[in-house]
């Protein structure tokens, strides 16, 4: 699986990023789903190869504009730009009746189907590459994280199941390895109960919104990657007077490097985080204070930046 973050600012954009948005975007590469939609998400998307026709579904987090303000936008645009195909909608219910009406009053009708679920009472979701599970988390409002764990990664035929069932190899075989169902001997056969995965099946964590990462203490135990919000450090939050509900990068490096994370990725910060390290405060103080207390693969989300987890379950730039 791929990470592209379309949006890492908390709160308000600033010149070089956008509030809240991050695509999850499945091994094949064409595949992928939107975790929280801020103001402007349709126009990063414009600057990646990410089209809105293979997006699969939509999570928001929370209520907070910085995290929806986007979706009504993104909506109209996707039906504009052709989408026929019916569209998933996880989200607090608070926002259902809220997308409902900013579509009605202005008039824009969607050429597609609105799945609308609530984050509130979802347990779990799943297309034919993910399940999608929740976690509730710590905010000024209900917040969550979604984990996304692959299922059946990289299928390969189970050819000592298919020898001793007496299926015969040739086009059949073919048809069960591309996913088609086969008749067989009076019967139908479905690929999936010859398909076996050919590597361990990842799992990604999406966080909203939170200033308790202990919270994701079961779920992030055998994890891949968790991204997480690092709004501010110790020292802006020793002074700020607006910091509930959000966590400094070393609460979650230390959170982290106690649940045994291999890949922790930084994301949301506070716009007053200069990318000039010479200027103060800067992006570098969240890095420097965050390796103090992480030994793993930290990365401070940028932008429009791709990341790849490779086959070691590394996390690298692309």
């Amino acid at each position: 699986m791929d990470l592209q973050f379309l949006g890492t600012s908390s709160g308000v954009p600033t010149k070089a990023r956008n509030v809240s948005a991050t695509a999850v975007i499945e091994a094949s590469g064409k595949g992928w789903y939107l975790v929280d939609c801020g103001e402007g998400t349709q126009h990063q998307l414009l600057r990646t190869p990410l089209s809105m026709r293979d997006l699969r579904a939509i999570f928001i987090t929370h209520v907070h504009g910085d995290h929806c303000y986007g979706l009504p936008g993104l909506l109209a645009s996707a039906g504009m730009s052709g989408r026929s195909e019916p569209l998933e909608l996880v989200m607090p219910l608070a926002l259902h009746d809220w997308v409902r009406q900013t579509l009605a009053v202005s008039q824009t009708y969607l050429p597609f189907a609105l799945h609308l679920h609530a984050v509130e009472t979802l347990t779990h979701w799943r297309s034919g590459q993910v399940e999608v599970s929740t976690r509730e988390l710590s905010h000024r409002v209900p917040s969550y994280a979604f984990v996304f764990a692959e299922l059946n990664p990289e299928p390969r035929l189970d050819i000592d199941k298919l020898q001793a069932d007496g299926i015969p190899r040739g086009p059949l075989w073919g048809e069960l390895a591309h996913g088609q169902a086969v008749e067989h001997g009076g019967r139908r056969i479905e690929a999936r109960e010859y398909l076996r995965p050919s590597r361990p099946a990842r799992r990604i964590i999406v966080c909203g919104d939170n200033d308790s990462p202990q919270l994701l203490a079961d779920v992030a135990k055998g994890a891949d990657v968790l991204v997480h919000e690092a709004t501010y450090t110790e020292a802006v939050l020793a002074r700020s007077q607006s910091s509930f509900g959000h966590s400094t990068a070393a609460a979650v490096a230390r959170f982290a490097e106690a649940a045994g994370v291999p890949n922790l990725v930084l994301t949301h910060f506070s716009a007053r985080y200069q990318d000039n390290p010479q200027r103060s405060p800067s992006i570098s103080d969240v890095r420097e204070e965050a390796m103090a207390h992480y030994s793993g693969q930290l990365t401070l989300a940028r932008d429009l930046q791709r990341y790849h987890l490779d086959r070691e379950g590394v996390l690298v730039p692309v």
